[in-house]
């Protein structure tokens, strides 16, 4: 297996990973709260991370690359984390999550887009359809849960915050992953460890400032181990990878498939059963997916 397909294996695993972590992370932050239960997840993640890269002497070697990666990649990501876990902490209910997860999930498509004057790329005309259809996916595959337009616009209306702050992770995540593979594509690793703990400390600051009730279990120890290993160490490395050597384009299309993923898991895990709604979601974000994937042209 050559570079790039290993590198686009990973990128694949990483969407995996984040699809099973809805879920997981549902059911932590009912025990723990968002923001403690993500203060410990980064915390923990980006320790570990930066330990292993201490130990294997590669630290200096991620602190010497370029300051536009490390600062500019890293103020993405940590924004992306914040706006995310913040937007998904002031809903005002588990119908609101719901909404907000499906603009943050915007992301994939604006990733394809923002591709073309970051990356250079060319676009057939089918890009547009292409992310139509696979958003249009995402919002019907969702409305199983009681979702409807009606419903959608009422809350944007008494609430609005958590949107904005969904778009915004929306825009950091997709300007990230495209600048990762400007500024770092040689790089032999990314800064991924560096972004994971300074977003669990700036998860921790806000921890302070608005405290939440906690609830510790077997269970939530499972979760958060889960969700530290998997879904956020070894997801956002393989991601960062991805995005630097592998098929960029490939996968990013194929992460149109993540929010019905989280939907399969999130159904057995949480004893929600999904209805025809989601099989219908499925085959418009496939066919949106296959859609976008053909009509950007990958240059390397």
């Amino acid at each position: 297996m050559n570079e790039k397909s290993r590198g686009t294996v990973q990128g694949i695993l990483a969407l995996i990973f984040w699809g099973s972590s809805i879920a997981f992370t549902r059911s932590l932050t009912e025990k723990l709260g968002t923001l403690t239960s993500g203060s410990y997840i980064f915390l923990l993640a980006g320790s570990l991370f930066c330990a292993y890269l201490v130990v294997s002497g590669r630290l200096q070697r991620v602190l010497r690359l370029s300051r536009a990666y490390l600062f500019g990649c890293g103020a993405l990501f940590v924004v992306y984390i914040a706006s995310l876990y913040v937007a998904i902490g002031t809903a005002t209910g588990r119908l609101q999550v719901l909404e907000v997860g499906l603009v943050n999930y915007l992301w994939p498509s604006l990733t394809l887009v923002i591709a073309i004057p970051i990356l250079r790329r060319k676009a057939r005309f089918t890009l547009i359809p292409g992310c139509l259809l696979g958003f249009s996916g995402v919002l019907i595959a969702s409305a199983q849960f009681g979702e409807s337009w009606t419903t959608f616009v009422g809350n944007l209306g008494s609430s609005w915050s958590p949107y904005i702050l969904a778009l915004v992770a929306a825009v950091c995540w997709a300007l990230y992953s495209n600048l990762t593979r400007r500024w770092a594509r040689e790089a032999e690793s990314g800064a991924v460890p560096l972004f994971l703990l300074a977003s669990g400390l700036v998860l921790l600051g806000l921890r302070v400032l608005y405290p939440e009730r906690t609830e510790w279990t077997s269970q939530s120890i499972l979760e958060l181990a889960y969700l530290t290993l998997f879904s956020s160490i070894l997801a956002y490395a393989f991601w960062d990878a991805a995005m630097r050597r592998g098929n960029a384009t490939l996968v990013a299309s194929l992460s149109y498939l993540t929010p019905l993923l989280s939907v399969v898991i999130g159904s057995m895990y949480l004893g929600v059963g999904p209805g025809w709604n989601l099989w219908i979601g499925c085959l418009l974000v496939i066919v949106g997916s296959v859609t976008c994937q053909l009509s950007i042209k990958e240059d390397d």
